[in-house]
C-alpha cells in the first residue's frame, strides 16, 4: 500500500514514520510513504498557498489551485477502485477503527493535510473522495491527523504486525476467538509479577483454564467499556453488565 501525505510541512513527519511498525513496514516493502511538499505544485516566487478569505473574518485558507495540482499530478489517471484521496478536516466524520479497515482495502491513500483556517471548499466538494476528523478538536494542522491515520492504516495491512492476531484481539476490532470484538474496549492485560505492591493478578489467569480465561477476558472487556466508554454500548441491546469483583478487595475510585 502506498501512503501520499500532501503537507506545507514534510519535516514534520522524519520523527513519526521512522520508528515503530509503520517503520517496519516501510522497510519490508510492505507499504510505501510518500511525503509531498504542497509548494511543489505553486507557480510564484514565494510560493503562496494560502489567501484571504471572501468575505472576510480571521485567519488565512489553503488556495486550491496548489492543492488540485497536486492531486491531479500525483493520481494523473485516478482510479476510484484502487485510489483515495482523504482531506483531513475537523469537519469530517470521525475517524475510527472501521474507517481504517476500510481504507486498507484500496492500493493508495492520498492524505491532504489541512492548515490555517481552512481549504477551499472546492477541494472538499470537487477533489476529494471524503473528509476524515480524528477528534472533535481543532488542530493547528492535519500533519498530526495524518500520522494518526497512517499508523492506523498501516498495521491493518497484513504482515506489518509480527502477530496478526495483534490486530484482531484489541480494543474496536469487529472480532476475535479471545479478544473483544463486536467494537468494544479489549479486555484488562497483566504481566509478572503476579503481586505488585499487593495488588494480585486475577485469579482465573493463572489457572490455565482456557475457557475461563475467554469467558473472563469477555466479561472483563464489557465492565471496562461500560465503566469508561459506555457509548460503545449503547447501539446494543444486551443484558446489563455485571462488574467483576476486584481481585483485591479494593474498590476503584
Amino acid at each position: 500500500m502506498i501512503f501520499h501525505v500532501l503537507t506545507i510541512f514534510p519535516e514534520f513527519f522524519r520523527g513519526p514514520f521512522e520508528h515503530g511498525v509503520v517503520a517496519r513496514g516501510e522497510k519490508s516493502g510492505l507499504l510505501q510513504i510518500q511525503i509531498r511538499n504542497l509548494r511543489d505544485w505553486t507557480s510564484d516566487f514565494h510560493k503562496t498557498v494560502d489567501d484571504r478569505p471572501f468575505g472576510g473574518g480571521e485567519g488565512m485558507v489553503l488556495k486550491p489551485q496548489p492543492v488540485f495540482a497536486a492531486v491531479e499530478s500525483i493520481f494523473p489517471r485516478r482510479d476510484p477502485r484502487k485510489q483515495r484521496v482523504v482531506l483531513l478536516s475537523a469537519q469530517g466524520p470521525l475517524f475510527n477503527q472501521r474507517t481504517a479497515r476500510r481504507l486498507m482495502e484500496f492500493e493508495e491513500l492520498l492524505l491532504i493535510c489541512g492548515r490555517y483556517e481552512g481549504v477551499d471548499e472546492r477541494v472538499s466538494q470537487h477533489l476529494a473522495d471524503e473528509e476524515i476528523s480524528i477528534g472533535d478538536y481543532v488542530l493547528s494542522g492535519g500533519e498530526l491527523a495524518a500520522a494518526v491515520v497512517v499508523d492506523t492504516v498501516a498495521r491493518l495491512i497484513p504482515g506489518v504486525l509480527g502477530n496478526p492476531d495483534s490486530s484482531v484481539q484489541e480494543s474496536f476490532s469487529d472480532s476475535g476467538e479471545e479478544g473483544p470484538g463486536d467494537g468494544i474496549l479489549d479486555c484488562p492485560h497483566y504481566t509478572r509479577p503476579a503481586v505488585f505492591r499487593g495488588w494480585s493478578v486475577p485469579e482465573v489467569l493463572l489457572g490455565g483454564n482456557h475457557a475461563e480465561i475467554r469467558k473472563w477476558r469477555r466479561q472483563a472487556a464489557l465492565e471496562k467499556t461500560t465503566r469508561l466508554r459506555p457509548e460503545l454500548l449503547a447501539p446494543r441491546a444486551s443484558a446489563p453488565v455485571q462488574a467483576l469483583p476486584d481481585p483485591n478487595g479494593v474498590k476503584k475510585g
